[in-house]
């Protein structure tokens, strides 16, 4: 009996403790706000440890409170000498209104306020997910890491890395290792990046691979905004668009909105399918266009297996054309119609920028001759499709040309891959070996790459170098040159007169005189690029002088100029 009531006494004191222990006010003064403070709980049981340890454990529906921090769970283990307690099944941290923590498993050191989660980790900020398997969490400073794998996902975009670390207060995640994006826009892999949950911005900090419909970007270093697409990128990007042409710069911005980008410092694009490469320090990109413009020492290289063209100029300037109408007169009424044209006028050559369709780039030719006039009739007709279409080139002020058979030197240039033309504005300068054509403008055909025809309009004038004396010259209103093999074959001049100066050498090379004239037409025969033969046509007229009677006044045409000061010496002289 007296066994009986004692167990009965025993269990009623403590049904009244956990009654009293139940109604704990959470938010009660105390001396120490780092002590853990039991809430409620359904069974609540003391163990001695040892001499100086005692733990509490607590069991169903427990609530505890470690100052304002609010912690959940199946039970609890309180080590009240250590002040550390270690939570099962259905854990879960309540900071106020911003984060929630979730796991099977905590344990807490309550004077570093110290975290430990494990098995199905999820912390939320509301805006974003994160899930691991194992947790540190710092609730003092806001600051998780996970090492074994972790998972964000915010919205419609997901992360995953090796490692991870949470910042609560920026809202940034620094992941480390492995790190992939998968966005409904963008797939992304990553040494490490910084993400910031609120700005949705992503911070390259290591070696990085983007892939988008757009192509494929390979950097190291900058930012990427997955909800505008606008980014940044510096240390050397190469990006590589769907079409396989490659982009390269110290620095490259992406304006996704307006379809626009910058490239800075030793910019760099190729475009194999084309079989082009654009150098220059900077470079401007339309994708709405197709077009670019390049600027500070930009160099335009044509490449094939032999004989590669080097282009140079103050300013460089490619898009694209629907139709390219050559030579051919518009009528003049026609001319205008389209809002977007690349022409020539009498005194200027006008591009409507494709960067800025209402804007216009105007290159001076300082010109105001028939045959200009004539040209100004050429009209060249944006694309509405330009990946479809003839895409051409325009090159202004200081313009140089070189490769291995011609060179040449102009203001401005404008070259249609329609024609496989070089059209040159201003003062132009052509060479092939030892032969010079100058005149007001000048076109010259390819074929295959190399010099097929060259058409010179208004006072054109070729010389012929035989030596440091002597030069073979002539000049008209026209020339028209035709090349075999890239080298000059033969050649015709028009004019009112034509006129020449031809010296005569023997079967032994030795000069025996020089022949001034002048016709209507003057047909040139060239051997090995030295001038061979000589034909005139109708309303010849004519001298021949002796090679020691010469007079000095008689050895050279009105307009007859040397210009091999002027003529580009080699390639690398083009990136100077």
């Amino acid at each position: 009996m007296r066994k009986a009531l004692y167990f009965f006494w025993l269990l009623l004191l403590i049904f009244f403790d956990n009654l009293s222990f139940a109604q704990i006010n959470p938010t009660a003064p105390s001396d120490n706000l780092r002590t853990i403070r039991i809430i409620e709980g359904k069974m609540l049981s003391e163990k001695t440890i040892d001499s100086v340890t005692k733990v509490e454990t607590i069991a169903g529906d427990v609530v505890i409170y470690e100052g304002t921090t609010k912690f959940t769970c199946d039970s609890a283990v309180i080590n009240r000498r250590l002040n550390v307690m270690e939570a099962f099944g259905n854990v879960r941290i309540n900071e106020g209104d911003s984060v929630f923590t979730s796991s099977q498993y905590i344990k807490y050191l309550a004077n570093e306020r110290i975290a430990y989660l494990k098995r199905n980790v999820r912390l939320t900020d509301k805006r974003s997910t994160l899930t691991t398997q194992a947790l540190e969490y710092n609730l003092s400073t806001g600051i998780a890491k996970y090492n074994t794998g972790g998972r964000v996902v915010n919205a419609k975009t997901i992360l995953t890395s090796t490692q991870g670390i949470y910042y609560e207060q920026t809202k940034d995640i620094y992941f480390i290792n492995r790190v992939t994006v998968v966005d409904p826009k963008t797939n992304i892999k990553a040494d490490s990046l910084l993400y910031n949950t609120l700005t949705q911005k992503l911070n390259f900090i290591g070696p990085t691979y983007i892939k988008n419909k757009d192509g494929d970007i390979f950097t190291s270093q900058g930012t990427y905004d997955l909800k505008s697409g606008d980014a940044f990128f510096g240390n050397r990007t190469l990006v590589k668009d769907s079409s396989g042409r490659i982009y390269q710069a110290l620095n490259i911005v992406f304006d996704y909105k307006a379809g626009q980008a910058q490239l800075e410092g030793n910019a760099v694009i190729k475009d194999s399918a084309n079989r082009f490469i654009v150098t220059g320090n900077q470079i401007f990109l339309s994708k709405k266009n197709n077009s670019f413009l390049a600027t500070k020492k930009p160099v335009l290289v044509i490449w094939q297996d032999k004989d590669t063209t080097y282009i140079s100029g103050d300013t460089l300037f490619s898009g694209f054309t629907k139709k390219v109408y050559n030579d051919d007169i518009i009528p003049e009424e026609k001319q205008g119609t389209s809002t977007n044209t690349v022409s020539v006028n009498s005194k200027s050559l006008v591009i409507k920028d494709s960067l800025n369709k209402d804007s216009a780039k105007v290159i001076n030719t300082k010109r105001d001759t028939s045959e200009l006039k004539q040209i100004s009739k050429t009209k060249f007709i944006n694309s509405a499709k330009p990946d479809t279409s003839i895409r051409y080139f325009l090159a202004y002020h200081n313009v140089k040309i070189f490769n291995d058979s011609l060179q040449a030197v102009s203001d401005s240039l404008f070259y249609s891959g329609a024609d496989s033309a070089f059209r040159l504005f201003y003062d132009p300068v052509i060479w092939s070996g030892k032969n010079q054509i100058t005149g007001d403008t000048i076109f010259l055909y390819t074929k295959n790459k190399k010099a097929d025809r060259v058409y010179v309009f208004d006072n054109g004038i070729m010389v012929n170098k035989i030596n440091s004396e002597f030069y073979n010259q002539i000049s008209g209103k026209t020339i028209n040159g035709y090349f075999v093999n890239g080298v000059i074959d033969n050649m015709k001049v028009k004019g009112s007169p034509a006129e020449s100066i031809y010296f005569v050498q023997d079967k032994d090379s030795a000069f025996t005189g020089m022949n001034r004239a002048d016709g209507s037409v003057i047909d040139m025969l060239f051997i090995n690029q030295q001038l061979n033969k000589v034909k005139f046509i109708n309303d010849v007229h004519g001298k021949l002088y002796p090679i020691r009677q010469i007079p000095q006044d008689q050895k050279y045409l009105k307009k007859f100029v040397w210009l091999e000061s002027r003529r580009p010496k080699n390639k690398l002289e083009l990136f100077e």
